[in-house]
């Protein structure tokens, strides 16, 4: 359905201060999170001799597009950002979710992540001289822990494995892919699985991506999720794939698909509507569509383009940091997942600056990137396996 003609839930909830509510521990929490997180960027940097980012290190592609917003969105689809018709500039990220530089044949979740350039407007905390939106996704509905206390049971368990030699890693993947798909079988998934290497070998260009925490949606509370629209990726959505021993197969994927297509999205949102079965505070949980669909609020398009040249690793891949905290006031990160993702995340930023001898910037424009919207000259597809 198109944003012209949809119609936004008749009650989403509005939002206010008293719905978030942090625990007693949480400050403690936030700062062994970092620490376990600087742990995995050391071990890294030890291993391979570039600072990587703590989750998400490996790039699959790099890709330059536009974002545009309609003008005639319902009143309460119409909030922040989406308030009125627009087109921006855009980065993507494509990843995988790992602190490490891994093989495809050890499968984790993937991510997309999405910078949105000259947005205007009342900042959220920390971003005050930016002017970019952030959407950070990951291709499944919920967070693979409730809160931050959940984060940091989760990061004491794969902490020690970024030490561990790969062909464990490898075999490990094997047994946890099919254990995972025993679980799936039966209606079940277990995103402990799926982190560690159990995540169904499928093509990532076909995948929809979502926020998995909320965020302010002006007056609102909202879940972010992008699906794909091309026919190119529709083609792909659930294809399994078999990585035929290529360190890079995703990678691979992602390249010889944009070199020759076009890509496209729709940018949706999920109202809340009920907060007993679409919490703020627990990130696990997968707000139902029966209650409140993802509605469309923006596209994306993406032209045929090389996604992983050399001036796209070194102003992209090396240069930026994404985050949900580069944000309008209008969509600040909601929930206790996301409070301790603002420190986290500037702590790797600021660990990646320091090592690389490179400084991370937000750009305004395309143009503040070195090579700006130039595709560049090809570059290997490993740099830094």
């Amino acid at each position: 359905m198109s944003a012209a003609h949809q119609q936004a839930p008749a009650r989403p909830v509005p939002y206010q201060p008293s719905l978030e509510q942090a625990e007693d521990n949480e400050t403690a929490v936030d700062t062994q999170i970092c620490e376990n997180l600087r742990h995995i960027s050391e071990t890294t940097l030890k291993n391979a001799g570039s600072p990587l980012r703590s989750v998400h290190a490996k790039s699959h592609g790099l890709l330059i597009g536009k974002l545009s917003v309609p003008g005639d969105l319902p009143t309460a689809l119409a909030q922040g950002l989406f308030a009125k018709p627009g087109t921006y500039d855009i980065i993507i990220r494509l990843s995988t979710t790992p602190g490490d530089v891994l093989r495809d044949a050890i499968s984790t979740p993937r991510g997309m992540a999405i910078k949105i350039l000259g947005v205007e407007g009342e900042r959220a905390a920390g971003s005050d001289a930016d002017t970019t939106q952030d959407f950070v996704l990951v291709n499944g509905p919920a967070f693979n822990a409730p809160n931050a206390a959940g984060v940091l049971q989760s990061l004491k368990l794969l902490a020690p494995t970024a030490d561990e030699m790969e062909p464990a890693k490898q075999i490990f993947s094997a047994v946890a892919r099919g254990a995972e798909a025993v679980i799936e079988a039966v209606g079940g998934e277990s995103g402990t699985l799926k982190s560690l290497g159990g995540h169904p070998e499928t093509d990532m260009l076909g995948d929809s991506y979502y926020s998995q925490t909320p965020i302010l949606y002006g007056d609102y509370i909202a879940k972010i999720g992008v699906f794909p629209t091309a026919p190119g990726l529709l083609a792909r959505t659930g294809a399994d794939v078999k990585n035929n021993g290529e360190p890079n197969f995703l990678r691979n994927l992602v390249v010889d698909y944009f070199l020759q297509n076009a890509g496209s999205w729709d940018l949706r949102v999920q109202l809340c509507t009920n907060l007993e079965t679409m919490p703020i505070e627990d990130a696990s949980v997968v707000w139902p569509e029966t209650e409140s669909p993802y509605l469309t609020v923006a596209t994306i398009s993406v032209p045929a383009q090389d996604p992983w040249t050399i001036d796209k690793i070194a102003a992209i891949d090396e240069g930026l940091s994404f985050t949900p905290w580069h944000a309008l006031a209008a969509h600040r990160p909601l929930g206790s997942v996301n409070r301790a993702r603002k420190s986290a995340y500037e702590m790797s930023a600021k660990f990646r600056a320091e090592n690389q001898h490179k400084a991370i910037i937000e750009p305004h424009k395309l143009s503040d990137l070195t090579g700006g919207d130039d595709i560049g000259a090809p570059a290997a597809y490993a740099p830094r396996t």
